[in-house]
């Protein structure tokens, strides 16, 4: 009986020492500073010149907290003002998530079905097409439409095309069921969100903290002026869905962590939006064949799972993309726009942002 005693007292003796050690490990693991195995190589590329110059910032942040940020540049070259992450400039097709959202809200409050056509929001649309492309198909490019007078390319559904016109249709259909201006709608979305720095770019507007974008070519840069690029105040309109907001990296980054966070979207909703139903190629993302939901691209295909988005023009170029597995979010802007070499193909134009991306999802902050 009294082995059977000093057995139970070992017993127990070594359970209180080993949940103490537990503790201690655990304790020691916390108190580990996070592998910065990313900084530098950022750093570094930055500071190249080939194939172009890096003019721009870059904001990451994990868990809420700023992992790396970085301004360099110039916002005004002539008067040599450096760049800030404060600094406003046109997000392109990163406004695509926002009508996206919107859409998707609409949808939550019953306004608007997804396997609807475009012709039950939009009776008068001219297009016989309207009667067969579905809502759905205007979110994940497979309506097949390249311009709003011309016929489609494919048949709904049964292909990839980025469209634009695409969601300047979605602008309207939402505009059709709120009986607000899409403007209106956007912005009022920002405000609730607190992202204070964000808006629609209006013609004949303050439009507030907005940096002049530039383009550069043969090593020469110069300001993009917005009224050669010629847009009228009604084409404009039906662009601002698809590629007319403006905002910063801190906005951004709000809007990120609120998105993928379970702030703006209910689950369901929020799931849909992230689930690929097509797939398509982009730049930005290595020129990869990857998964397009609702104004969100889905690198499903690589060891770190990455959803996001490009944008390019009007003297700027960005992108956004977010891993969820580690709550990281990324962003790079720059105020530059390179037209050397093929430009079109997006290759040079995403140089920067394409070289940070990889850097980021194969080093700690991804793997």
């Amino acid at each position: 009986m009294k082995n059977i005693f000093n057995i139970l007292i070992l017993v127990f003796a070594f359970i209180i020492l080993s949940c103490g050690d537990n503790k201690n490990k655990t304790k020691k693991l916390s108190e580990n500073p996070v592998v910065d195995d990313y900084s530098a190589k950022i750093d570094s590329l930055i500071l190249t010149t080939n194939p172009r110059k890096f003019n721009g910032v870059v904001l990451i942040t994990q868990n809420g907290k700023t992992r790396y940020s970085k301004e360099y540049g110039f916002s005004d070259f002539e008067k040599k003002t450096p760049i800030s992450l404060n600094d406003n400039f046109r997000i392109q097709s990163n406004s695509k998530q926002i009508t996206a959202v919107l859409t998707l809200k609409e949808v939550e409050k019953g306004n608007i079905d997804l396997n609807n056509t475009v012709n039950e929001y939009l009776p008068d649309l001219k297009p016989t097409w309207g009667d067969s492309v579905t809502v759905h198909q205007l979110l994940n490019m497979s309506s097949g439409i390249v311009d709003i007078e011309k016929p489609l390319i494919f048949v709904p559904g049964n292909g990839y095309r980025y469209s634009n016109p695409g969601y300047g249709l979605l602008g309207s259909i939402i505009e059709n069921v709120t009986g607000k201006e899409f403007i209106q709608s956007a912005n009022q979305l920002f405000k609730e969100l607190s992202m204070n720095n964000t808006y629609c770019y209006e013609f004949d507007k303050p439009n507030k903290g907005l940096v002049d974008g530039h383009s550069l070519e043969n090593e020469k840069i110069k300001v993009v002026e917005f009224d050669s690029i010629g847009f009228t105040k009604e084409s404009w309109k039906g662009f601002i869905p698809a590629g007319g907001i403006v905002s910063n990296a801190n906005d951004l980054n709000i809007w990120d962590s609120k998105l993928h966070n379970g702030e703006i979207l209910n689950s369901d909703l929020y799931k849909q939006m992230i689930t690929p139903t097509n797939r398509g190629p982009h730049a930005a993302f290595n020129g990869d064949t990857i998964g397009y939901a609702y104004g969100l691209r889905i690198h499903d295909r690589h060891i770190t799972k990455h959803l996001g988005h490009g944008g390019r023009g009007i003297g700027f170029v960005s992108i956004k993309f977010y891993i969820p597995e580690k709550d990281v979010d990324v962003i790079i802007w720059e105020n530059i726009y390179a037209m050397d070499g093929n430009w079109m193909g997006g290759d040079i134009v995403y140089h920067f942002e394409n070289e940070i991306r990889k850097i980021v999802v194969n080093s700690s902050l991804g793997k």
